[in-house]
This record gives structure tokens, sequence and C-alpha cells, in this order.
């Protein structure tokens, strides 16, 4: 019996703590369909008057572009920027975390302790590199150090992954004539796939919901991802519409939880099997 409560409580916790974290996201969604003065008077999540078009109208926007400007933005900086970085990452990983060379020790260091730096650090300095190479304005910020490993945290994981790949199978591979690329592309390249796809969707959350690196280097309202165009919705003479602010909210959340749901079986082990998790 004394389980039997304890299994109680502690589902009913869950199920508590569960419904506070879930709640904010439901009411964006019931807010779509809510009036200004409800929206600001109500936390309801069912609205009395529900208004219909905060979907048909938030999509047409306010100014002459379309949210299906906005999307299509946001693929073209967030996709090539995901896969340079997974493409990068893996051989950088690889190196460390399967040969010996010369200030290995040193380098690795560096890669952590670069983790501490914060971003805003080098925003400066960043800014006047890519003005100098003609890039602002542009999504070559995002895309170009994506294909050089410049994400510290996704080599790290990676390094982690593939420390707990046994070495007999690179021996088993030497043995039948592969070498060190084909080693990786054929061992060690199908057994970080729960690690890749961990990456995938952290980097493809993180340049998704990016807000200040395309305000600093993105200044044309045609090139304008979905972080800005949610902040532009805002800035209006007129009276904000906020159910539709809401409802392309909703929308700009989709991809992500999509990706999430589709690929959380490979996540949950990669994140795992890193020692990531909290």
């Amino acid at each position: 019996m004394k389980r039997a409560h304890r299994l109680v409580i502690t589902y009913g916790l869950l199920t508590v703590i569960g419904i506070v974290m879930v709640y904010p996201l439901l009411w964006m969604i019931s807010a779509s369909f809510k009036t200004n003065r409800e929206i600001f008077s109500s936390l309801s999540l069912m609205p009395t008057e529900i208004l219909w078009d905060g979907y048909s109208k938030g999509w047409q926007s306010s100014g002459q572009y379309t949210f299906a400007t906005y999307f299509a933005n946001t693929f073209v900086m967030v996709i090539p920027t995901v896969l340079l970085t997974v493409a990068s990452s893996l051989p950088v990983a690889y190196g460390f975390a399967r040969f010996r060379f010369k200030g290995k020790g040193v380098l690795f260091t560096l890669v952590i302790a670069s983790l501490m730096l914060p971003t805003e650090v080098i925003i400066i300095p960043r800014y006047m590199l890519f003005n100098k190479l003609g890039w602002l304005n542009t999504y070559l910020p995002f895309i170009v150090p994506a294909a050089f490993a410049t994400y510290s945290f996704f080599i790290f994981m990676l390094v982690q992954f593939i420390r707990g790949i046994p070495r007999e199978l690179d021996e088993a591979a030497r043995i039948d004539g592969c070498g060190p690329w084909g080693t990786l592309v054929n061992i060690i390249l199908p057994l970080c796939k729960p690690a890749l796809v961990s990456c995938v969707i952290f980097q493809f959350v993180w340049r998704w919901n990016d807000f200040l690196n395309p305000l600093i280097y993105i200044s044309s309202v045609k090139k304008y991802p979905l972080s800005l165009a949610l902040r532009m919705a805002l800035d209006v003479t007129d009276t904000v519409s906020w159910n539709q602010t809401m409802a392309m909210s909703v929308l700009a959340m989709v991809p992500p939880v999509a990706l999430f749901f589709l690929c959380q079986k490979y996540f949950v082990e990669g994140v795992a099997s890193t020692g990531l998790k909290g």
C-alpha cells in the first residue's frame, strides 16, 4: 500500500508539473483565436469570442512580404548551417577521440574553454570581420563558420559519444583494409547516428530561435528570418493584433517541435550516450 501511495503522489506531482509547463503553450494557441481585450483580461484557455482570421491575416503580415517569405528565409539560413555543423564537427571529434598527435591536449582544452566564452564577447570582432568580407545582410555569417567546426559544444558531444565506441571495431576495419577515413565513414558514422541526430535537433532549434545574430547581421526586411519578422509585427503605429502575432508564433513553433518528435528516439539515446543528460 505504501508503494501504491508513493506512486500516486509521484504521478500526481508529475502531472501538475506537466500542466504548469504545457499551459503557456496551450494559452498561446488559445490566444490566437481571442480578441485583444480577452487576451489581456483572461487566463482561460477557452475564448468567449472566437476569431478565425488570426492565421490568415497573420500570414499576410502587415508589410510588403508575407510569412511565406520569412519561413523560406529561415529554412535557407538554418538547414545549411545544421548540415555543415554536423559534417564539420564529426571529423574533428573523430580526430580528438581516436588519434594521438602533438598539442592534442592543448587544442582540446581550447575547444572546451571556448564553451565558456559568452557569444556577446565576440560580437564586435565578428561584425568587423564579416563587414570587411562583405557578408553583412547575407546568411554567410551563419553558414560559413558552421563549415569549419566552430561550434565547440557539438565537438565535445561527439567526442564523448565516439569514446564509447569500442576501439576493436576500428582495428577490425583496419584489418579489412580501411584507412582512417574509411573507418570514419563505414564504422564511426553509422554508429554515431543517435549523437548526430541530437546535434541536428540542438542546432536546428538554436538557429531557428536565434534573434540576436540575425538582428546584427541582417538589415533587409526581405531577408528577415521568423524571429525578426515576429518582432517586426509589434513595430507598428496602430494597435497590435495580438491574435495574429500569437498565430504566427504557433506556426513558427511547428517545425522544431515536429523535428523533435520525429527524432526523439535517437535524441534520447544520443543525449544519454554522451553523458549530457541533466
